[in-house]
């Protein structure tokens, strides 16, 4: 799905995988390494430079001025939709 936005890194760690441009823009981690009762096996978070207001993400920070994380739980394959594809998409070209 990401590809689909044009060129970018991935960025592999101990605790996420990180797709970036200038700077990195989503970001897929495994909840159970960190949490006792994960409601998801994976999720993936979308760094936007506004908030989104939707119930389908698990959280949403402001962890500084400009940034927002949405959080949110991947169970299926078809939760990657097309509402989904919009925010990479958005995330992904703010990080140029």
């Amino acid at each position: 799905m990401v590809a689909a936005f044009g060129p970018f890194t991935v960025r592999v760690s101990r605790s996420q995988l990180a797709f970036r441009r200038s700077r990195g823009f989503a970001y897929l981690w495994l909840p159970g390494r960190y949490l006792a009762k994960p409601g998801a096996e994976v999720v993936l978070s979308i760094a936007l430079s506004r908030q989104v207001d939707s119930e389908r993400f698990k959280e949403v920070v402001n962890p500084a001025p400009g940034h927002w994380m949405h959080h949110l739980e991947i169970h299926d394959l078809a939760d990657l939709d097309d509402e989904v594809g919009a925010w990479l998409r958005e995330a992904a070209e703010t990080a140029n």
